[in-house]
């Protein structure tokens, strides 16, 4: 169990550095578009387009990601205060009710949407350029997968949880400032040093 969450949370950690570049791509297009319409005052006809194709596999792509890192929104301030194998029981329950049948009937619609699209080879009406957007719907359903997948080694960590009473380690990765923070905070106090 431990070994399959490993890998889940590997393949995500990489697909999610990979998306992570979208983020360049966006704001390089969009300085360009911005420095060509106001100051040669040559708007393009793709920008639009590119700006919510990036955002959109950025979304999407990230999901499992975050879900990996445990960085999704959460009302945790009750949360937080209650034993490990309670969150994790509460967080079992939440997986197979919600997430696990929501992220499969994404890949159910987001399949049927690619589908069509692949067949008309479908192009973006709301510029002039006709951006094609299959490959992009294409990844409605492999994010629904990659959900589904993430899904499930949540759920064994919950089960671990609840066995050993701790949760397991997860990948590290990158930190938000307030999280190192607290990190910090937490080693001084270790050390036996004065916490401010």
């Amino acid at each position: 169990m431990e070994r399959f969450v490993r890998i889940v949370d590997k393949l995500n950690l990489w697909i999610g550095h990979s998306f992570a570049w979208t983020i360049l791509i966006l704001t390089f297009g969009t300085a360009y578009e911005v420095f060509v319409r106001y100051v040669l005052r040559a708007p393009t006809t793709w920008a639009f387009d590119m700006s919510y194709m990036m955002y959109g596999a950025l979304f999407l792509m990230a999901g499992a990601y975050t879900l990996s890192r445990n960085g999704h929104v959460r009302g945790d301030v009750v949360y937080r205060l209650w034993p490990p194998r309670v969150q994790a029981t509460v967080d079992l329950v939440l997986y197979v009710l919600f997430l696990l049948p929501g992220s499969l009937a994404l890949v159910y619609s987001g399949w049927t949407f690619a589908a069509r699209s692949w067949r008309q080879w479908e192009v973006s009406i709301f510029s002039p350029a006709g951006m094609p957007i299959y490959p992009m719907k294409t990844l409605i359903p492999i994010a629904g997968v990659l959900l589904v997948l993430q899904g499930v080694a949540e759920i064994c960590r919950c089960v671990m949880c609840i066995r050993a009473g701790a949760w397991p380690r997860r990948l590290h990765d990158v930190e938000e400032l307030e999280t190192a923070i607290l990190h910090e905070k937490e080693a001084m106090r270790a050390r036996g040093e004065v916490v401010p």
